[in-house]
C-alpha cells in the first residue's frame, strides 16, 4: 500500500516539475505574473506548461482510481503495480511531450489513462464479488 502512496505523491508532484521545466534557466522569468509569462512561452517551454496542466488534469482520475481500488479491497500488488506502471508512463508523457515526440506521448497518454481504467475496474469487480 506504501508503494501506491508513493505513486500518488509522485503524481501530484509533477506539475510542479513541468513547471519547474518551463521556467528552467530562462533569465526574464517573471515570478509577479508567472501565467501570463508561462502563456507567451514558445517551444519546449509551453509543450512543459502544456504538460504541467495535462498532469493536473489527470492526477485526480489517477488518485481517486487508486484509492477505490484499495477501498474495495484490491490485490496490493496489483494496485502498486499498476500505480508505478501509471507514473512511469505519465514520466515518459512529460519527456515525450517537452521533447515534441507527438505520436509517442499519444502511446504512453494512452497506457496511462488505460491504467487508471484497470484501477476502476478492478474495483468495480471486486465490489461485484463480494
Amino acid at each position: 500500500m506504501l508503494i501506491s502512496y508513493g505513486a500518488v505523491l509522485a503524481a501530484g508532484i509533477m506539475p510542479v516539475v513541468c513547471a519547474g521545466i518551463a521556467k528552467s534557466g530562462f533569465k526574464g522569468y517573471d515570478n509577479s505574473d508567472p501565467r501570463a509569462w508561462l502563456a507567451r512561452q514558445t517551444g519546449f517551454r509551453a509543450r512543459a506548461n502544456a504538460a504541467q496542466a495535462n498532469c493536473f488534469e489527470a492526477f485526480p482520475f489517477f488518485a481517486v482510481g487508486v484509492i477505490l481500488a484499495l477501498l474495495t479491497g484490491v490485490d496490493l500488488a496489483t494496485v502498486d503495480a499498476l500505480a508505478l506502471f501509471f507514473v512511469a508512463a505519465r514520466v515518459a508523457y512529460v519527456f515525450f511531450y517537452v521533447t515534441d515526440k507527438a505520436k509517442w506521448r499519444t502511446m504512453v497518454w494512452s497506457a496511462a489513462y488505460l491504467t487508471v481504467i484497470a484501477l476502476f475496474a478492478l474495483a468495480m469487480l471486486n465490489l461485484q464479488m463480494d
